[in-house]
């Protein structure tokens, strides 16, 4: 579907719907609320999107948010802890505010998954798992991905502004990428970047905060409610947990070392763009100065 739903037709099709599906809700895919339709009005409520799934927090493959900045309807199997829900997401038209059309149906008793041979079909709900894995992760590091990266970093941005709340980001990049994979090959580029991977994901919260590889050799660590000294810190907890560590390539032990940039969002709306070009900037200002040390 390449065209947002008018708010007439969706007045017509909401009782038919309704009988379709086995929930009907309106949502705001940026601000995470539920709307009510009124009076041929789309009106905000109070309640959030996501405690519907009862995980406290937004879902890593957000679908209603694509399906709002690509302007098409997308389908998705969702894991809640009781069943498998099978969501369709339509952007719908209206002049003042991004609103999406969620269409919930209970596939976990209808749906199999199989080749054929019914003695060997999958849960479903590891196939779903496996589904949304490959959508938003970065199957080298075990990180999110750049398509993640792009959907959820304007929301926490959008939460922060409206919390009145810091949030930091920083920049890494690899040193030396391309003396490595000359000297040792690609493999050691790879071993390279899932040592930095490792050694993000054990330097930050796992309920709060978030890393991605942006590509490459690069990588961008989202830190949610976070002032700019604590991010300084993470940073520099990442860099000293890189260098504890070697990969043995050839039976030398190569040494990995990064250079980061961090960037603290607080009192002034940044774009995702923005923030992100500034934490590299600040990441190159950081590589010069170790090449200046060297």
């Amino acid at each position: 579907m390449s065209e947002k739903i008018t708010l007439d037709k969706l007045q017509k099709n909401l009782d038919f719907f309704s009988k379709m599906y086995d929930v009907v809700r309106l949502v705001d895919p940026v601000a995470k609320n539920v709307m009510e339709y009124k009076n041929n009005c789309i009106v905000k409520t109070n309640k959030i999107c996501y405690t519907y799934w009862k995980n406290g927090c937004i879902c890593d493959n957000c679908i209603s948010v694509r399906a709002y900045k690509e302007n098409k309807s997308f389908i998705k199997l969702e894991c809640s802890p009781n069943a498998i829900m099978l969501v369709t997401a339509l952007p719908i038209e209206t002049s003042e505010q991004s609103v999406v059309l969620e269409l919930f149906k209970n596939a976990t008793d209808s749906m199999v998954i199989g080749t054929g041979d019914y003695t060997k079909n999958q849960l479903i709900s590891n196939v779903v798992h496996n589904i949304n894995d490959m959508v938003i992760k970065d199957p080298l590091t075990g990180l999110y991905n750049r398509r993640f990266l792009d959907d959820r970093l304007p929301i926490n941005i959008i939460k922060a502004t409206v919390n009145k709340s810091p949030l930091s980001v920083i920049f890494i990049d690899i040193n030396n990428m391309k003396t490595i994979n000359d000297t040792y090959g690609h493999e050691a580029g790879d071993k390279s970047i899932k040592l930095v991977a490792k050694a993000i994901k054990h330097c930050i919260r796992t309920d709060t905060d978030w890393a991605a590889r942006y590509g490459g050799d690069e990588f961008l660590v989202c830190l949610n409610n976070t002032v700019n000294e604590d991010a300084r810190s993470i940073s520099k907890k990442i860099c000293c947990d890189v260098v504890s560590k070697t990969i043995n390539m050839q039976s030398h032990n190569v040494s990995v070392t990064i250079s980061s940039g961090v960037i603290t969002m607080f009192d002034s709306a940044l774009t995702a763009e923005e923030i992100i070009r500034l934490a590299d900037e600040k990441m190159y200002e950081s590589k010069k100065q170790n090449k200046k040390k060297c």
